[in-house]
């Protein structure tokens, strides 16, 4: 079984966006716990949460500051991303005119999916 296979209805697309919504659930809950729990501190939360999108930044089209910054950033980041596949990444394509809103709106869709299943899901067990 391929790898697009198996994350069908758990991967989404949006725009030049790819998101891996079990990974990314999983990735900030638990950064989310951590904070809650008082294991670490809420500033030292929001880097780990960014990690991910700063790694977006170092694109082949992005200026040659944006990738300087990036790789920095990314180097320093990488004892917390480690080398795992990213859960929310940039895919080749970039967004058209017009496409922001419609991306905006797709991420509430997707979203909202997750949570309704989830809450089924919940309902199911009690």
């Amino acid at each position: 079984m391929s790898q697009q296979q198996e994350d069908r209805g758990l991967v989404s697309h949006v725009g030049p966006v790819e998101i891996d919504w079990p990974r990314s659930a999983g990735y900030y809950g638990g950064i989310a716990l951590a904070i809650a729990l008082g294991l670490i501190e809420p500033p030292l939360g929001i880097f780990i949460a960014a990690v991910p999108f700063l790694k977006m930044l170092n694109r082949p089209n992005s200026t040659l500051p944006t990738r300087t910054i990036s790789q920095f950033l990314d180097g320093a980041a990488k004892p917390v991303g480690g080398d795992s596949d990213a859960v929310i990444k940039a895919v080749s394509g970039t967004a058209q005119p017009g496409q922001r809103g419609m991306m905006a709106s797709r991420i509430r869709q997707e979203a909202a999916s997750i949570w309704s299943e989830a809450q089924a899901l919940a309902r199911g067990r009690s």
